[in-house]
C-alpha cells in the first residue's frame, strides 16, 4: 500500500522570533488602550475607537501567538491536521512556530523493544510447545499509525499524548505478534526426533526461522505503518505435560548414541588385538578361540563396571 505520508507544508517560523512577537503584542496591546482612553478624553472617538480595537486586536494576536509553539527533539515527530484534514507531518528538530489553529499529535519514532512472554502452540506434529519472542520495532509511517488502525483506543484525548499513543500501537506490536508467533510456529516441528532429516526445524531453524518471523511481523505490522528491526525467538521448550516424556526420550536417545559409539571402538580394538597377535605370531587360535576371545573383550570393553580378572592356567576358555 503506497504511503500518504508527506511533510508538513504549512507557514513555519523560527520560535524565538515569535516569542519575541509574544512579548511585544501585550505591550502594544496595553499602551493602545491608555491611548484609547487619551483620545476618548480629547474628544477624538475616531482615534479612540482605532486604538481600542488595535488593542483589542493585539491582545487577541499575543494570545494566539503563544499556543502556537512547537519543540521536536531527534527521532520525534508532530502529525498535523486542519479541522479533520491531514496536513502532514513536521518532522524538524528544533523550535519553531505553526498556525495554532493546527491540530497537532506527538509520536515518537524511536525504536522500542518488546518482550512477548512465552505462550503455547502446537507444533507441525501436534506437540504442544513454549516459545517466547523479543522484538525491537519502530515507527515508520506516522499516516497509517493515526489513521489506517484504531491506536487512539487507549490514548488520551489530550493533544500531544504521546504515551498514551504509542502505548496504544504497543498494545497493536503485542496481540499481532502473538499471531504470528502462533503462526510460523505451528509451521514447523520442535525437533526432528533423532530421524537426521535435513527438514528445518524449531531447534535447529535458527536465523532461517528469526528471518521468516521478522518477514510475518511485517506483512502483519505495515497496515499500522510500524517496522520490524529485528525479531528473535528467545525461549522454547515442551510444554510441562509433556516435558518429562521428552526428558526421558532424549536421555534414552543419548544413552543410544553413547553405547553404539562404544560398541564400535570395542569392535576396533578386538580387530586390531586380533591383527596383532597374528602379525606377531605371538599365539595361534582357532576360529572357536578367536570367537571365545572376541566375545570376552566385547563384554569387558562394553561393560559399565570394571572386569574382574581371572587367571586361567590351563586354556584360553574360560
Amino acid at each position: 500500500m503506497e504511503s500518504k505520508e508527506f511533510n508538513f507544508k504549512g507557514v513555519t517560523l523560527n520560535g524565538f522570533l515569535m516569542v519575541f512577537v509574544g512579548l511585544v503584542l501585550p505591550a502594544l496591546a496595553v499602551w493602545c488602550i491608555f491611548k484609547c482612553v487619551d483620545f476618548y478624553d480629547l474628544g477624538n472617538h475616531v482615534l479612540g475607537t482605532t486604538f481600542l480595537i488595535t488593542g483589542i486586536l493585539a491582545g487577541i494576536c499575543s494570545l494566539l501567538v503563544w499556543i502556537g509553539f512547537l519543540m521536536l527533539e531527534p527521532n520525534t515527530a508532530r502529525v498535523t491536521t486542519w479541522f479533520g484534514k491531514y496536513s502532514g507531518t513536521f518532522t524538524r528538530t528544533g523550535f519553531y512556530w505553526i498556525n495554532p489553529f493546527y491540530g497537532t499529535k506527538s509520536v515518537s519514532l524511536r525504536a522500542r523493544n518488546l518482550d512477548v512472554e512465552p505462550i503455547k502452540v502446537n507444533d507441525k506434529v501436534g506437540n504442544p510447545v513454549m516459545i517466547g519472542l523479543v522484538l525491537v520495532w519502530r515507527l515508520k509511517d506516522t499516516y497509517k499509525a493515526l489513521f489506517e488502525v484504531d491506536s487512539q483506543t487507549m490514548a488520551s484525548s489530550t493533544i500531544g499524548d504521546t504515551k498514551g499513543l504509542m502505548k496504544a500501537l504497543e498494545n497493536f506490536v503485542s496481540v499481532q505478534s502473538d499471531a504470528a508467533l502462533r503462526q510460523v510456529a505451528g509451521q514447523y516441528a520442535y525437533d526432528d526426533n533423532d530421524e537426521n532429516t535435513s527438514e528445518l526445524t524449531l531447534r535447529s531453524g535458527g536465523e532461517e526461522i528469526n528471518e521468516e518471523l521478522e518477514a510475518k511481523l511485517n506483512e502483519r505490522l505495515a497496515m499500522a505503518g510500524i517496522e520490524i528491526v529485528e525479531a528473535r525467538i528467545n525461549y522454547l521448550a515442551y510444554a510441562p505435560e509433556i516435558a518429562a516424556v521428552m526428558l526421558r526420550r532424549q536421555q534414552a536417545s543419548a544413552i543410544i548414541t553413547a553405547r553404539e559409539k562404544i560398541v564400535e571402538g570395542a569392535v576396533s580394538m578386538v580387530k586390531m588385538a586380533l591383527d596383532k597377535l597374528s602379525s606377531d605370531d605371538i599365539v595361534e587360535l582357532d576360529e572357536d578361540k578367536k570367537a571365545s576371545m572376541v566375545s570376552n573383550l566385547l563384554v569387558v570393553l562394553c561393560a559399565d563396571e570394571s572386569a574382574q580378572p581371572v587367571v586361567n592356567t590351563g586354556t584360553l576358555n574360560m
